[in-house]
């Protein structure tokens, strides 16, 4: 097993970017987006950004809510944001807000929208309680075909890493509700917006901290999972399974940053990398201290040789 130390690509200029950075995306040769769910503990508004690769530069794009998500379409300068309860077109350039989809856990109170992933039939999506202990959270499919929103699950605690693997109708669904420490595999059937029961397929209740954030290895054959430990800890990590045994085949480490919440492969200077945010969500003054990289975005090398394309999510 390989073990990687990352080091630190962005260290971003204000509290607020630090407190809990998610879903890094990228969208153009060079450049990510990524998410800033909540700027503070007590702030119900965050923002998109974009970082560049080449300059180091970081762009911040204030919304209106606590964002969970947000993918590059194939319209320059927009995305598509799961916000709140909502899932809408966000333009960068101008800063407009039209919104496809509404109504997300209508029948539930303190939940929003979380982690998600795009695919071409559509968004799958989840939420979490804020609470961090009911099992009310939906998950969700937004059907493109008739701009349908399908309630999946309604069990959930805090719904996060997502990858569809196939094409067609019917397609495999790898999903982690962190609170169980499981990688699960379902079937989902696009046409009827319905599950199987799920598999379990990384088991991770031994590994120290909480999954969060999950991507594919470019063979498909691995997931990269990011690990969020509230506890004390030299490193934060994220650590390859093999998807067919569950089995540990890399690590990296974030040194003196723990709580690492997502992972993204990305090209740079003809070389694979891999992009880790971090957050200091939940960490007191005197803990911040102690990891004084907490909430910065790292970049650690890779044995990989290239990248599957990532098309953007039609409009």
């Amino acid at each position: 097993m390989k073990t990687y130390d990352c080091e630190i690509l962005h260290r971003p200029e204000n509290d607020e970017l630090t407190f809990l950075p998610e879903g890094p995306v990228q969208c153009g040769d060079g450049r990510f987006s990524w998410v800033a769910i909540q700027h503070g503990a007590d702030n119900e508004i965050g923002s998109l950004n974009v970082f560049d690769l080449s300059t180091g530069q970081n762009s911040t794009y204030n919304l209106t809510g606590r964002p969970g998500f947000a993918f590059p379409t194939n319209h320059d300068q927009t995305f598509v944001v799961g916000a709140e309860r909502s899932v809408g077109l966000f333009n960068i350039g101008i800063s407009s807000w039209e919104e496809i989809c509404n109504g997300v856990d209508s029948d539930v109170e303190n939940t929003i929208i979380n982690d998600g992933v795009a695919f071409d039939d559509g968004l799958i999506f989840g939420t979490k309680d804020l609470q961090f202990k009911d099992k009310k959270a939906g998950l969700y499919l937004w059907r493109k075909s008739d701009r349908q929103l399908v309630q999946l699950r309604s069990d959930q605690i805090c719904s996060n890493g997502k990858i569809i693997l196939g094409v067609g109708d019917q397609r495999s669904l790898l999903d982690i509700d962190t609170p169980t420490k499981q990688v699960v595999e379902y079937t989902l059937t696009v046409s009827t917006g319905s599950l199987s029961e799920p598999r379990v397929v990384v088991n991770l209740r031994e590994a120290e901290g909480f999954p969060d954030g999950m991507i594919l290895t470019p063979d498909c054959t691995s997931v990269i999972i990011a690990f969020y430990n509230p506890n004390e800890a030299e490193y934060g990590s994220a650590r390859q399974y093999s998807i067919a045994s569950g089995e540990l085949e890399a690590t990296w480490r974030t040194a003196k940053s723990p709580q690492v919440t997502c992972p993204l492969l990305i090209e740079d200077n003809g070389s694979v990398k891999l992009v880790l945010t971090t957050a200091v969500e939940h960490m007191p003054a005197e803990k911040q201290q102690r990891y004084p990289n907490a909430g910065c975005l790292f970049i650690g090398d890779t044995d990989f040789n290239g990248l599957q394309p990532q098309p953007a999510f039609e409009i």
